[in-house]
């Protein structure tokens, strides 16, 4: 039988950088003057540890250093307030894949789990009501959720289920009806695109979807895959006065003179068209000779000469990858801010090519806007911007790679 170990590690005074700077936030962004510190310690449940020598080897090998860590075996006692976090069940806990890697380095044969949470103590003046805004703040839904201190649960399953659920009288439903189960499935998908689903499965299939079946096109009907807002048709367009009126009324005429001139009327206007015609355009107009053309929709590849150390020229590809990621990051900052990045250097590894540097600017409106003014249902402006400043600089950290602006 394995045993199971909980240990809570804390930054020691002069190296408690997050629990600082997360004091500063709470004071600055919510008004919290009478929060007087926040302390916060990383929480790891850990089994396979067979024995003592295995327990102390993880815990001061893997876990803490300690120059700079304190390690507790009970949650440290505390008079003000406190909360744990944790990742969402399936959601990708780096620092505990992380740590399984590095205790199957030094003890060979362990085949145990780790899981990661935080926890969160406050000391001042924190009303009710300044303890939930903390939690909304610290909390996004969308990746984690508080974290019940009673029980270790490593959520393993023994047995997979037999059967996979069927939407039985899916077909059926009525708007209403299909609008609520929406909701209980928590979908992001709109209630017109299941309404589609439905008439596809009742005149097509002749039968009622599995639930796998609505969660995989939730996902691939996402704006994240689909670029839902990119691709929506636009039908209407004023411009307001302002200083650059005149400069995007010129832009506007320029697009339309394009996609006439390469015959694109027939196609939607939309974000992503008017995104891509100049390059089209260009080519079109054979100005894009050295443009390498592929299937490929959101990269491309430019034939250049390269003077090499022995003297010769020779044929390359310089090599360009976007990636958007805007409705991941505003979601989830950090990881969709990460994965930006990520996407964009593994398709040029994938080519054979060596990524040099890379850049991300994230839309986030003004992060100095009030959080008390932030539109339901939405993260903060500064917590967008912040959060996506540091997934987008712990991708490149972690390979090498200068993530320059």
């Amino acid at each position: 039988m394995s045993s199971f170990l909980r240990i809570y590690v804390e930054k020691k005074d002069g190296f408690d950088i997050e629990a600082v700077n997360t004091l500063q936030e709470l004071n600055h962004n919510l008004g919290i003057s009478g929060l007087k510190k926040v302390r916060i310690l990383n929480i790891y449940d850990i089994s396979g540890l067979q024995d003592k020598n295995a327990e102390e080897k993880a815990v001061t090998s893997v876990f803490s250093e300690k120059p700079t860590d304190n390690v507790f075996y009970e949650k440290p006692e505390t008079e003000g307030l406190s909360f744990a976090v944790e990742y969402l069940p399936g959601q990708y806990d780096q620092r505990a894949d992380s740590a399984e890697q590095c205790l199957k380095l030094i003890l060979p044969g362990w085949s145990g789990q780790v899981k990661s949470g935080k926890l969160i103590l406050l000391t001042g003046s924190v009303s009710e009501k300044d303890f939930i805004k903390i939690k909304d703040f610290i909390i996004n839904p969308v990746e984690s959720r508080e974290k019940k201190l009673s029980d270790i649960d490593f959520g393993i399953y023994t047995e997979s289920e037999s059967s996979i659920p069927v939407m039985n009288g899916f077909r059926d439903k009525k708007e209403e009806e299909l609008s609520e189960l929406n909701r209980e499935l928590g979908l992001a998908m709109s209630n017109a695109d299941l309404i589609y689903i439905q008439e596809y499965f009742r005149n097509r299939e002749h039968r009622d979807p599995y639930e796998t079946e609505l969660r995989v096109l939730d996902t691939y009907w996402s704006d994240h895959c689909r670029h839902t807002t990119f691709e929506t048709e636009i039908t209407s367009v004023r411009f307001q006065n302002s200083p650059f009126k005149k400069d995007m009324e010129e832009s506007w005429d320029f697009y339309l003179k394009a996609r006439k001139d390469i015959g694109r009327e027939d196609r939607p206007v939309t974000l992503m068209d008017l995104a891509t015609i100049y390059p089209k355009w260009l080519k079109k107009q054979g100005q894009l000779k050295d443009l390498d053309v592929s299937e490929e929709i959101n990269a491309c590849s430019v034939k250049i000469k390269v003077d090499t150390l022995n003297g010769c020229n020779e044929d390359w590809l310089l090599m360009f990858k976007n990636e958007t990621h805007n409705h991941p990051t505003e979601i989830e900052p950090f990881g969709g801010a990460s994965t930006c990045i990520g996407g964009a250097i593994r398709d040029p590894l994938s080519g054979r090519a060596y990524v040099y540097q890379a850049m991300r600017i994230t839309g986030s409106a003004d992060p100095r806007e009030k959080i008390d003014d932030t539109l339901s249902g939405k993260l903060p402006q500064i917590k967008i911007t912040r959060d996506a400043a540091h997934g987008y600089s712990s991708y490149g950290n972690q390979i090498g790679l200068a993530t320059s602006y």
